[in-house]
């Protein structure tokens, strides 16, 4: 996919520099695939695509532990699943529901991205999988993974005899 000015191919733009009046333009938008999965619409393919890819992390680490924190406008804590897989996978997923559509309604734009994602990080071993915590708190989703307190070796001082 590419992003091309709509003023290429006969539609009009009311200032060049302005990101939001560039359209996505699909070569392939009417090309016939066979496949099932690719005959779907390209903009659907493209819709759960981004869904999928656009969920933002940040991942930290504090001396006390692993701080995951996701940008999940408009989800509520039901709507998203935290989960621990083999001991050392964290999981993020969850699902943004496609808003219905009347029969009477004429939309201008949909930007808004709907569809499952998710996201798997490996932790580290010092990370108490068995200990994980999850809050969500304006549209953010927190998850805070304690880690393992490392023990300094004990040191014995030898006095020296000469």
């Amino acid at each position: 996919m590419s992003l091309v000015p709509s003023s290429l191919f006969g539609g009009r733009r009311t200032n060049v520099f302005d990101p939001f009046s560039l359209d996505i333009w699909d070569p392939f938008q009417d090309f016939p695939f066979t496949s099932t999965a690719l005959s779907a619409p390209r903009s659907e393919v493209a819709k759960e695509t981004s869904a999928f890819a656009s969920t933002r992390i940040d991942w930290k680490e504090t001396p006390e532990a692993h701080v995951f924190k996701a940008d999940l406008p408009g989800l509520k804590k039901e709507e998203v699943k935290v989960e621990i897989e083999e001991g050392k996978v964290l999981q993020i997923s969850g699902e943004r529901t496609k808003e219905k559509e009347e029969k009477n309604d004429r939309w201008h734009r949909v930007e808004r991205s709907s569809g499952k994602f998710m996201r798997r990080f490996r932790l580290p071993e010092n990370a108490k999988a068995d200990q994980v915590k999850a809050s969500m708190e304006n549209g953010v989703l927190t998850v805070t993974v304690p880690k393992e307190e490392v023990k300094k070796p004990d040191v014995k001082s030898i006095e020296i005899s000469g």
